[in-house]
């Protein structure tokens, strides 16, 4: 029921699929798509920071007749600046230092960490109703998201048919004609951080081989430059998202790691 974007602009879809999509106008990143009244949608910003690294830099969320505009450190809530915990029909928006969190009593929960990741869970009352990055929520994985083999459709093709126009909005579409490099130089690595013994009540929840294969790709970006970045961003997600399949991930963090 989960939906999630992080780290060097990694995507899961409700229904499993990991893709990458780099691109820096606003999205479409998960919506409710039947034709008469839509209930909500949630479209999201990138930008690189300082550093080089993608973070969402706005994610604008409409519930019903509520819109809210999150940045880092700031909730406006129809044009006004509000305090949290801030609560009105049937919306509550609670933040902290780390997280930002939106519930909606139509059945979304909203979890942002204010700076790279984003992830969406959906009661399944959405089944086969949602459309955006986080495909269309059907069970089915690749089905109607990638037609896997049809090599002049793949994910930057999806993804930049998720853009919404917006007249005057200056970003260019990436290309859709890049192949993303092979990383199997880092598959070690990553293979040994995601499978700590920390990690050990995770892997039987989650799908593995989806982490590694983000973490790889993180490496081969970070052309060997050791940051926090780099290295951390898809730990943290396999973290949360094992946290949130009832998992308990043990302390991973240390002074001198992430």
């Amino acid at each position: 029921y989960v939906c999630s974007t992080w780290g060097n602009n990694h995507f899961k879809t409700f229904d499993g699929d990991v893709y990458q999509f780099p691109g820096v106008c606003e999205y479409n990143f998960v919506s409710d798509c039947r034709e008469a009244y839509k209930e909500f949608s949630v479209h999201i910003q990138r930008a690189l920071d300082s550093d080089g690294h993608p973070d969402i830099q706005y994610i604008l969320v409409k519930i019903k007749d509520i819109t809210v505009y999150l940045k880092p450190k700031l909730i406006v809530v129809d044009g006004r600046i509000v305090k949290t915990p801030y609560y009105a029909s049937g919306v509550l928006i609670e933040s902290n230092e780390i997280y930002t969190k939106i519930y909606a009593k139509l059945g979304m929960v909203l979890m942002w960490n204010q700076e790279d990741a984003l992830m969406v869970e959906l009661d399944n009352e959405f089944n086969n109703h949602t459309c955006g990055l986080c495909g269309d929520y059907n069970g089915i994985q690749i089905y109607n998201e990638f037609i896997n083999g049809d090599a002049s459709y793949n994910s930057i093709t999806y993804g930049n048919m998720q853009k919404i126009s917006k007249p005057n909005a200056k970003c260019e579409d990436p290309d859709e004609t890049q192949a993303l490099p092979s990383c199997n130089e880092h598959r070690d690595e990553c293979q040994r951080l995601l499978t700590s013994s920390s990690f050990a009540d995770c892997w039987l929840r989650l799908n593995l081989e989806t982490y590694i294969q983000a973490c790889m790709q993180d490496k081969c970006a970070c052309n060997g430059e050791e940051d926090s970045f780099c290295l951390c961003s898809t730990i943290s997600e396999y973290s949360r998202q094992c946290s949130h399949a009832g998992g308990r991930p043990g302390e991973w963090r240390t002074q001198n790691f992430c």
